[in-house]
């Protein structure tokens, strides 16, 4: 499995355990008010970065380049800086919501940037693998 799919994985598990922190702590304390914030981490962070993983896993040539690597860099990046931004903010602290802002902007690039290696063309390596005769 390529680097980056690890990569992927192991951050994703990652985010889910924080994740369930996040919701065993608002069960315990009875205070749901940070449900987005716990939503948002399950789905962008652990949901979101295992499809991220696969995709890579089943497309070894895309997850080699830079811009996949780069991709990583600005979609977890993105996530760290949101995700306890909206925590801060849905607990009462209003000055955080341009740090939403920011980390939602940057998550949306990663998606972005992982759109256009989904839809970029096979390098020449990878065409050149392709039309190798399987042995």
């Amino acid at each position: 499995m390529p680097f980056l799919a690890t990569l992927y994985f192991r951050t994703a598990i990652i985010f889910l355990i924080v994740g369930i922190g996040i919701g065993l702590h608002m069960s315990i304390s009875g205070n749901h008010g940070v449900m987005g914030a716990h939503a948002h981490l399950n789905l962008l962070g652990w949901v979101t970065s295992a499809l991220f993983g696969t995709y890579y896993a089943l497309n070894p040539l895309k997850a080699a380049g830079r811009l996949s690597l780069l991709q990583y860099g600005v979609y977890v990046i993105g996530i760290v800086i949101m995700i306890p931004a909206l925590y801060a903010l849905l607990s009462g602290n209003a000055g955080a919501e341009p740090i939403v802002a920011m980390g939602s902007l940057i998550v949306f690039a990663g998606v972005l940037l992982f759109g256009w290696i989904i839809f970029s063309g096979d390098n020449a390596a990878a065409r050149n693998d392709l039309r190798q005769p399987a042995e």
